[in-house]
């Protein structure tokens, strides 16, 4: 099914006319759709945003186009969960929904909380429906660096927000997994996939592809997850999104214990940006990471700035356009 329908037949009401206005080859380009209630009908598509008429044409954001309501929202809620939103209430109160196809429907309302904790949400006003778009091969550029001489290593991923880092993520794991002719036979490969976005799960299916010997925790926190499959799939090699918090360096301890290569992203402009956080600077210096990989995000996912090893030193500078 292609990538219009699969968002058609997840939207009711009004917002399904104006997508079905819109030109089709859009949905091969779009990252999100934005729905706030009483504000205009925005797309990002190719870093750019746009404000969307009720024809589904696309305008300067300056302007304004169709104006969803509440009742609109409401309709589209009803929809994706097959008119049983009580069923989704864990995944609600962790803020979003997966859909068919791996797509993810981020949620903004009110926090109802219970001792402290959420509980679930209600009165939604905003969705933001993030698309999940697989680049096979986006990692043919790095994966020289995190397979050498046939052998995974440690690798960290350093990237700005909105990069495609998790998009570089999913290819490596697929490939890792699958194996690669001169490069790696396969591994078992287990995916911490806290928020839904690497592997995309649906009901328990997998929507994205990850390989032929990957097992995925889905929407598990990381550190709860990397314990879990160290201790029930026997995974080669795990891998997880955007870690930072202290729980997650906990578990990474205990996977670089057990001789279980790790492969991770974190947030960053730079090198210099993650040795200003004493854990993460900690790993560093100790060699943990065989590879670290910083990505510009500027042209295509996955284009290198710099490569390093476990020593800090630059194997590979963009800028000066030479391998070291």
């Amino acid at each position: 099914m292609d990538e219009k329908k699969k968002i058609l037949q997840s939207i009711g009401g009004r917002l399904q006319n104006v997508l079905q206005n819109m030109d089709e080859a859009y949905f091969l380009h779009i990252e999100e759709i934005r729905i706030r209630a009483g504000q205009p009908f925005m797309i990002r598509m190719k870093g750019k945003e746009y404000v969307v008429s009720a024809k589904g044409e696309l305008m300067d954001s300056t302007q304004r186009g169709f104006i969803p309501t509440l009742s609109d929202i409401q309709k589209i809620l009803e929809v994706l969960s097959r008119y049983s939103f009580y069923a989704f209430e864990e995944e609600v109160k962790e803020g979003f929904l997966t859909i068919e196809g791996g797509h993810r429907i981020g949620l903004a309302g009110k926090i109802v909380l219970e001792n402290g904790k959420i509980k679930t949400m209600k009165n939604i006003h905003a969705l933001n429906i993030r698309l999940s778009h697989e680049i096979k091969g986006c990692a043919d550029g790095v994966l020289n660096y995190i397979v050498r001489h046939g052998r995974v290593h440690h690798t960290m991923i350093i990237s700005p927000p909105g990069c495609g880092k998790t998009t570089l993520l999913r290819d490596i794991v697929r490939q890792i997994s699958n194996g690669k002719p001169g490069v790696c036979s396969g591994y078992t490969v287990g995916v911490v996939d806290e928020r839904g976005e690497i592997a995309g799960c649906y009901q328990g299916i997998v929507q994205n592809d990850v390989g032929m010997r990957t097992d995925v925790l889905d929407c598990c926190p990381k550190a709860q997850g990397m314990l879990m499959l160290l201790r029930s799939m026997a995974p080669q090699v795990i891998a997880v999104d955007e870690i930072g918090k202290k729980e997650d360096f906990e578990a990474i301890e205990s996977i670089l214990n057990a001789g279980i290569q790790l492969i991770c992203t974190v947030h960053g402009n730079s090198l210099e940006d993650i040795k200003k956080r004493p854990i993460l600077n900690a790993l560093l210096e100790e060699g943990v990471f065989g590879t670290i990989i910083v990505l510009s995000g500027k042209r295509s996912i996955g284009e290198i700035t710099e490569v390093y090893d476990e020593n800090l030193n630059s194997i590979f500078t963009k800028k000066k356009g030479i391998m070291c």
